[in-house]
């Protein structure tokens, strides 16, 4: 009788090892998970300065000079944007400084593990990109708008869709300017510019030509 119990008792020792031994190995498991979620994100600047480095040095991007830096002298990587040309409109005319662009466009951070097309973080149409079934925004090319953006743009024509790689320094900077952008973060949007008007013209409301 005593050995029975002096074996029940060894037996239940061991149980609760053996399940404290798992346990420990789970939350090794997940406390593993944990940190490589957040070491996506680490470093974050350095991330952005090497994608930098890798655009500038792609041939297959065209690039252009941020209008607001001096168009002679060659410059730094951080000078230009880097553009991939996905559709090309017609027509020769292109926005100007003082102008007001009709523009659909997606913005996202650059590509990380989890997220390969880029983190997202705003844009005026959900979906598939359809110039039948887009939603834009009317912005007026200011100083109100990075000088990125506005340097895409002005180099664009009516019916032109790019992607547009964008230096976090002709973006929201380091520290960055505006709420809801992470410090250092270059920008990649997918810009539609679907019209544009000088200044005291006019459009009638953009209605999209939903089937």
């Amino acid at each position: 009788m005593i050995v029975n119990i002096r074996w029940k008792r060894w037996l239940e020792y061991v149980g609760v090892i053996f399940f404290i031994f798992h346990f420990s190995l789970f939350i090794s498991s997940c406390s593993d998970d944990d940190s490589g979620e957040v070491n996506e994100f680490e470093n974050w600047v350095e991330q952005n300065d090497a994608v930098l480095s890798q655009w500038a040095s792609n041939s297959s991007y065209q690039k252009f000079k941020s209008y607001t830096k001096d168009q002679v002298a060659v410059g730094k990587n951080s000078d230009y944007i880097y553009v991939r040309v996905v559709e090309s409109g017609a027509g020769m005319e292109k926005p100007l400084f003082n102008d007001t662009v009709r523009v659909a466009y997606r913005l996202r951070y650059i590509p990380t593990k989890s997220y390969p097309d880029g983190y997202p973080v705003s844009e005026t149409y959900t979906g598939d990109f359809s110039w039948k079934t887009i939603s834009v925004a009317n912005l007026a090319l200011t100083n109100s708008l990075i000088d990125g953006f506005s340097t895409a743009v002005m180099n664009m024509h009516i019916g032109d869709r790019w992607i547009v790689n964008i230096p976090y320094q002709l973006g929201y900077g380091n520290p960055s300017s505006r709420d809801g952008i992470w410090d250092g973060s270059n920008l990649v949007y997918d810009i539609a510019l679907v019209d544009f008007w000088h200044p005291g013209e006019t459009r009638p409301p953009f209605k999209s030509r939903k089937k």
